[in-house]
């Protein structure tokens, strides 16, 4: 994955995995639940349809997502 570019599959992969590679490269944001969260987080994997990908925790927190408390 690019730095440029937040790639979705890619994305998605590493959350599902919670590849530690990844941790602060991007974070993740749920629609349903309105949370965001960094890819490593324990929490269940969230559906893909309910799957936004910010660069930027403030980005995230921007688009009216709030932080995961875990």
């Amino acid at each position: 994955m690019s730095v440029a570019e937040l790639d979705f599959d890619s994305c998605y992969r590493a959350v599902a995995a919670r590849d530690a590679r990844f941790d602060g490269r991007f974070y993740t944001a749920v629609t349903s639940t309105r949370i965001y969260c960094r890819p490593i987080c324990p929490a269940r994997t969230p559906a893909s349809r309910n799957v936004r990908f910010y660069r930027h925790a403030a980005s995230a927190e921007a688009a009216g997502f709030r932080p995961c408390k875990r």
